[in-house]
Formats: structure tokens, sequence, C-alpha cells
């Protein structure tokens, strides 16, 4: 099992399209990943747009990402990516 405390920076938070983008990466890996913030523990399933903004993680905020299976270190590489790049180029990408 790998964990990350991520430092999300996309101005919406981890709602709408960051939420939506962060759900489509979560979908390629076959690792069983999971979010919170990064002071609770309350855990998520991260493929859950549900889950994800019932969280209510806003911009500035750490979250916590823990990821089990063979392709867990580049999951995380993923979304790291993810919540850390602001929300205009994700809607270029």
């Amino acid at each position: 099992m790998r964990e990350r405390v991520v430092t999300v920076s996309t101005e919406a938070g981890l709602h709408a399209r960051p939420a939506d983008v962060f759900v489509e990466t979560v979908e390629r890996f076959d690792s069983e990943i999971r979010i919170s913030r990064a002071n609770s523990d309350d855990i998520v399933a991260a493929g859950s747009m549900i889950g994800i903004t019932s969280l209510g993680v806003r911009d500035g905020e750490q979250v916590r990402l823990i990821a089990e299976g063979d392709d867990a270190e580049a999951a995380l590489d993923a979304l790291e990516e993810v919540l850390t790049t602001p929300e205009a180029e994700l809607e270029e990408a």
C-alpha cells in the first residue's frame, strides 16, 4: 500500500471539473484507490464522484491518497498531477 499527501491547487477544489477528471484518472488504473482529507479518518473510494464531492475539499487543502496494487505508484503520480493542475489547464486537456 502506498500513501501520499497532496495539496489541492485547483480553484474549485475537488468539485466540478477537477472531480470529474480525478474520477476519470482513477478509472485508468487497476489499483484500489481511496481518498480522504489529510486530517480525517473519513476515507472514500476515489472512483466515486459522490464520495469525492462529499469530502468538500477546497483549494489549498490537503488530501491523503491511498493506493494498493501493482500500478499504485503510477496512479498516485497521475492523481497528484490532476490535483495540482490549475483548472483552466484541466479544461484544455
